[in-house]
């Protein structure tokens, strides 16, 4: 049986509509997925929602809902979002689901049996906001107001002093291990930056963590213990085991090769997630990668401000593809970025519309305008053509794309865009094609050729990013395999021949102001 690729991304936590910033993970993912699937590996792509914990529970009652029905109508929000933004995953795992909560308490269960997990008196403070709990050295008093504040410089909120007795989760036992993982496989914390941070933070020291909590209702029920319910995150990490918990799909797929993440909780899948997959002796992730945040006009998004970006505003204006694209060229994958219409606005107008959809506009019309619309075939004196030097570049684009460096990659591929760009602006095919010397015409159609199928290589590049783009693009260039775009090696074995016509259609992004 061969090894799926088993890629996520968090399970969303609902107490919001998804804004930008999960749109951002998620289409990440969708992109490494197709291009997996491009290269003919099966891929499992896993998303989901979060949907227990004492957030949800009052957000729930704020909305005068049951909880269940409150997490039925967001987890719809978040499904209907991937699908509209052409999202294929192939599975969408909810924490409310059957499958899930008897996973959480077969571990539960098995953690208590190890020892892994004890009873115990949890004293400290405890953020809603966050669902995360913090020591009081690690809140103290804030010096103007004498209230403990939630660490996180991007929360801020009052912490809630909490005593009650709970369930520990022996993470200290794990902190040697964790840091000789991550000497064995420095690929395993990505990129290299956030990792820095993480090796510091277990450095300092690790201390048990509470794993129960006795006044949330909202929860998975601790197994024989009433009253208890199993602490938010302990139970949405284990999403990840709880979706392939078959025989088969779980010897199919595990580990998973990498979990896609928001730095911000990057130390719950860096830190407690493998430790506790050390408890249950099973293998660790490949590779957790933590990208950065969006800011937007400058500001971190905050539902005080009122400043979260609804996706499909954008795309109502600039079209689901040109949102995709944007997303992951605009900033390398892995750092902070900011979001402005301007700045899309700028990059719509500059790589899509006047390098992308106007290469792409000329070309077809110069052959739908001198060569009846008919493709051009080889040269019979071409030994080693233009496309074949293009195709060279699919392993660079492959190794950006398994760093998940999706800028980088959309730089290769826009820089063959240029050289094609370059390639018509020198020649001026349309000159030649009105010259009474048939070496002249001869040379216009040759480079016909070699635009026409370095184009139907630089859509199979493109698919990942853009699919609706890519499948319009090979309409207009003659090719009839939908949904799929041809592989450089595809392209080339049938350039032989010529295949079809061309099929002028409306511009693929128009200007916009």
């Amino acid at each position: 049986m061969s090894k799926t690729f088993y890629l996520t991304t968090p399970i969303y936590y609902i107490n919001a509509a998804p804004h930008i910033g999960h749109a951002y993970t998620t289409v990440a993912a969708d992109v490494l997925a197709r291009w997996k699937r491009g290269r003919g590996e099966p891929v499992h792509f896993l998303t989901g929602t979060d949907e227990h914990g004492l957030k949800i529970e009052q957000a729930a009652a704020q909305s005068r809902q049951p909880p269940q029905r409150y997490a039925d109508e967001i987890s719809a929000q978040f499904r209907a979002l991937w699908t509209h933004l052409d999202v294929r995953h192939d599975d969408f795992i909810r924490t409310t689901e059957p499958r899930h909560v008897g996973k959480v308490q077969e571990v539960f269960r098995a953690l208590i049996d190890s020892g892994d997990v004890y009873k115990g008196h949890y004293s400290g403070y405890y953020c809603v906001s966050d669902e995360t709990f913090w020591t009081p050295t690690e809140a103290p008093p804030d010096h103007k107001t004498g209230k403990r504040l939630c660490p996180n410089p991007d929360c801020r909120r009052e912490l809630q002093l909490v005593e009650e007795d709970n369930w520990f989760f022996r993470l200290s036992r794990y902190q040697r291990p964790l840091l000789e993982h991550y000497a064995k496989n420095p690929g395993f914390l990505a990129p290299e930056h956030r990792g820095r941070e993480i090796l510091a933070f277990v450095k300092e020291g690790l201390k048990d963590l509470s794993v129960s909590r006795a006044n949330v209702k909202w929860g998975v029920p601790v197994p024989g213990e009433p009253g208890q319910t199993v602490y938010v995150w302990f139970d949405a990490l284990l999403n990840y085991l709880s979706a392939v918990a078959g025989k088969e799909a779980f010897e199919r797929s595990w580990p998973p090769d990498v979990h896609i993440v928001g730095k911000e909780i990057y130390r719950f899948h860096a830190v407690i997630w493998p430790a506790m997959l050390m408890a249950l002796r099973l293998p660790l992730p490949k590779k957790v990668f933590a990208h950065g945040w969006w800011t937007v006009d400058g500001q971190k998004m905050s539902k005080s401000k009122g400043n979260f970006v609804d996706p499909r505003e954008i795309t109502r204006e600039f079209g689901v593809d040109a949102f995709r694209f944007f997303l992951l060229r605009e900033m390398p994958f892995g750092n902070d970025g900011d979001f402005s219409r301007a700045s899309l606005l700028k990059r719509y107008n500059a790589d899509l519309a006047n390098d992308f959809g106007n290469l792409l506009s000329r070309v077809v019309t110069l052959i739908d305008n001198n060569m009846n619309g008919e493709l051009p075939s080889r040269p019979d004196s071409e030994s080693d053509s233009y496309p074949k030097q293009v195709a060279r570049k699919t392993e660079a684009i492959a190794e950006r794309m398994e760093a998940l460096d999706f800028s980088g990659a959309l730089g290769i591929i826009w820089g063959v865009i240029g050289e094609l760009n370059e390639r018509v602006n020198s020649q001026a095919p349309w000159k030649l094609f009105k010259s009474a010397d048939p070496a002249q015409v001869e040379q216009a159609r040759r480079l016909m050729f070699e635009l026409i199928w370095s184009l139907r290589i630089v859509t199979h590049w493109i698919e990942p990013f853009m699919p609706q783009t890519a499948a319009k693009m090979l309409a207009q260039i003659g090719v009839r395999q939908f949904p799929d775009a041809l592989t450089p090696e595809q392209v080339l074995a049938g350039a032989e021949k010529g295949m079809g016509r061309i099929h002028k259609g409306p511009p693929l992004f128009p200007r916009k102001a």
